[in-house]
């Protein structure tokens, strides 16, 4: 097959889920993809397989990839990014949902900007109580979050260096499982950070500072999921959650705004069990 045919054949978009262990939400975040109104190439990637997951994959028809080794975000997320054949890739959250529009809303983008590196939308909250779940559409860290995101709806300065790490200099305003990157752009070298936590905001970070649009959807095209089996509520339990970003401000800012910043940041860890 000549170079021209090996391209037309690459998907133009790849959801690539991350499961570990039994999630019992991993199926809702399938069929979520499933049902995209615009098909996507749809893999599942594990470093913790067994019998739950495989039936899983089996019984939607999706490839699953086993990494070997010890279970690790940055690995975990680099060997599903590496596995994903699209043009650009999504790594899917196993905890949350999508909504059918998403592929539909990303091509659109990227037919609109051809430059785009990095898409991201809005999201809801599903806030589990047990096993009940509750829609929390609006919170106060919500809020702030799409208040940073506000430069970004300016096309025309979408690929300013600036604007694009206006988002990220207070917070990391862009939800991470609303994320799509385009690989074509970027290359197979990704999530390079030492970071587990801050692991998105620091690899959002550094793209930010290279070409490329960062074009965001206000639309909430995903269903982020609280609950208290997510890595979110352990590292903060653990406390790498404030080591990694009181870090990641370092990065940005002077050491006295950056320690007068995770003052008021701190405030809002509790905020994880309003989201």
């Amino acid at each position: 097959m000549n170079q021209s045919g090996k391209q037309a054949a690459r998907p133009l978009h790849t959801f690539a889920i991350c499961a570990y262990k039994d999630s019992p939400y991993l199926e809702a975040c399938i069929r979520s993809l499933t049902l995209q109104t615009v098909p996507s190439e749809i893999i599942c990637c594990t470093s913790t397989p067994s019998p739950y997951i495989r039936g899983l994959a089996k019984r939607y028809g999706i490839p699953l990839h086993v990494r070997e080794g010890e279970s690790g975000i940055r690995a975990d997320w680099l060997f599903a990014w590496q596995k994903a054949c699209g043009r650009f890739v999504t790594i899917a959250h196993q905890d949350d949902v999508y909504r059918k529009s998403y592929t539909g809303e990303l091509l659109e983008a990227f037919r609109q900007h051809p430059d785009m590196t990095v898409f991201v939308s809005d999201y809801i909250t599903i806030k589990m109580k047990g096993k009940e779940a509750r829609l929390q559409p609006a919170n106060a860290v919500w809020a702030v979050k799409k208040l940073l995101r506000l430069p970004l709806r300016l096309s025309a300065l979408s690929g300013n260096r600036f604007v694009k790490r206006s988002a990220l200099m207070f917070g990391n305003a862009l939800c991470c499982p609303a994320c799509t990157y385009c690989k074509e752009r970027i290359g197979d070298q990704m999530f390079q950070s030492g970071y587990e936590f801050a692991l998105d905001w620091d690899n959002l970070w550094e793209l930010a500072g290279k070409p490329g649009r960062f074009i965001c959807c206000e639309k909430p095209l995903l269903a982020y999921r609280v609950h208290d089996g997510a890595a979110t509520k352990a590292c903060i339990k653990d406390n790498r959650r404030m080591d990694e970003e009181t870090a990641m401000f370092r990065k940005i800012w002077p050491e006295r705004f950056a320690a007068l910043l995770m003052r008021f940041y701190q405030k809002a860890y509790g905020a994880y069990g309003e989201e």
